[in-house]
């Protein structure tokens, strides 16, 4: 059975009839079921995985003091070799694994891109513990959606499924990834129909397979975290519904935000083409250099590295009462520096998302304007914590440009269902913003860059499902 998505006949590409899909619908269903189980245990894995390696990371800064050196050199030293490691595991293995793999994915769906599922899934799966617990600030989100995607590829491959059908398996493993990593069901249906919408074949079948593929993800990973005893990420305090009166803040804040995911967004691609240009010893060891200055930071000043769920924490419970203007300057310090280190650290090429990284900064910046906001319209009665939750999913919807996503995300892993009004204001307002300055969905826009790359036609499928 030939697996690619399109064939040629004649001189002219056949789309894959997916008018067919619906006569077989159990065999769909059930792979669905299993893609999903794989992906979420993959994906509990993948997250355990890379809190032990950080535990014994974090342990050599200990070691480093007992031994009379400086606390930061020996996490330096380990961060390093972890960033080198990472970035030459995917470049020699399967170089689509470096990055999020998310625009991987979408290429894929739409038959643009290889889906080379038994390299990248040792390569995404490694190479990401490696980037992630050597304190990248990047997140596990990208690495978990592109292994649920192959996972489909595999699934469909191995009970010899039709093009169109591993179609809808791959579409179904990457929403799978995304509730793995967020533990947020809703928002990885709603990244594949909203965020993928234009290469996800629409369909009763297709949409009944994500769903089903995201609530078995969410399954596994909750069993196994209850069984561990594993915590939440991010402890998060429940807000009230704020004033009507309150709203018009929400609204601006939407509009910062829509300005800052611009400039995301350009300054991501920026950092990409700068990375691009460097040639000789600074290229090849890109990874060491990056690695440590990261892993030097992550003894000195922890807040500014990592994933971002620390960060998150800590900038939610920042305690800002005596000093209002100090704490708002710090949080924008800290801000800045972790923009400028994802910045660095995705475009290095270690594997590694970027929703994880956004959160922190739309937390840490929500959190500054909120602080402002609760002292100086007191009587509104509004606490700072709600612009920085409502920050998340602004931040998320003005760079990716899936709005709704950002709003069912953010309440997800918040719980706080009583901001949905301000979430929908601020997720609105940076969208719109955003669009209006011309940025564009940032995963469209990688994705393109690597089909240049490539040399690929982003109008000609090709055969790329292989083992």
């Amino acid at each position: 059975m030939s697996a690619d998505f399109s064939a040629e006949s004649g001189g002219e590409i056949v789309a894959p009839d997916f008018s067919s899909v619906e006569q077989h619908k159990l065999p769909v269903l059930t792979c669905s079921i299993v893609v999903g189980l794989l992906a979420g245990l993959l994906g509990t894995l993948f997250q355990l995985a890379i809190g032990w390696a950080e535990a014994g990371l974090k342990a050599l800064q200990g070691q480093s003091l007992a031994a009379g050196l400086p606390g930061w050199l020996l996490p330096a030293a380990g961060s390093a070799l972890l960033a080198w490691g990472a970035i030459k595991l995917v470049r020699y293995l399967a170089p689509e694994a470096a990055g999020s793999g998310i625009h991987e994915i979408e290429g894929a769906l739409a038959g643009l891109r290889p889906v080379r599922w038994a390299r990248v899934l040792p390569a995404k799966f490694f190479g990401g513990i490696m980037s992630l617990s050597a304190g990248l600030v990047l997140g596990r989100e990208g690495p978990t959606v592109q292994m649920g995607g192959n996972v489909g590829a595999l699934v469909g491959r191995s009970f010899r499924m039709r093009d169109d059908e591993i179609h809808i398996l791959l579409a179904a493993g990457a929403g799978a990834g995304i509730a793995a990593a967020f533990n947020a069901p809703l928002a990885g249906i709603l990244f594949v129909v909203e965020e993928m919408r234009s290469r996800f074949k629409y369909g009763f079948l297709s949409v009944q397979s994500v769903i089903i593929a995201c609530g078995a993800a969410t399954v596994v990973l909750r069993s196994i975290m209850a069984y561990l005893g594993e915590q939440p990420d991010i402890d998060m305090s429940l807000f009230s519904t704020p004033k009507q009166e309150s709203l018009g803040l929400f609204l601006a804040l939407g509009v910062m935000f829509g300005v800052i995911g611009y400039a995301f967004n350009a300054t991501l691609v920026g950092t990409l083409d700068l990375y691009a240009r460097l040639r000789g010893r600074l290229n090849r060891l890109r990874g060491l250099w990056i690695g440590g200055i990261v892993g030097a930071l992550s003894a000195l000043h922890p807040h500014l590295v990592g994933g971002g769920y620390e960060t998150i924490s800590w900038g939610l419970k920042i305690y800002w009462q005596p000093d209002p203007g100090g704490t708002i300057q710090l949080l924008l310090a800290v801000f800045a520096a972790r923009f400028v280190a994802a910045m660095f650290s995705y475009g290095c090429g270690a594997p590694g998302g970027i929703f994880a990284p956004m959160l922190a900064l739309a937390t840490l910046f929500g959190m500054a304007y909120g602080i402002a906001m609760e002292h100086w319209f007191a009587g509104l009665e509004i606490k700072a914590g709600m612009f920085a939750v409502a920050g998340m999913g602004a931040l998320f919807a003005a760079t990716v440009r899936a709005p709704l996503t950002g709003i069912a995300l953010t309440i997800e892993m918040t719980q706080n269902y009583p901001l949905i009004l301000p979430l929908i204001l601020t997720c609105w307002g940076a969208t719109i913003v955003a669009q209006g300055l011309g940025a564009r969905p940032i995963y469209s826009v990688l994705l393109e860059r690597t089909l240049r790359a490539a040399g690929t036609s982003q109008q000609t499928p090709s055969s790329n499902i292989a083992p």
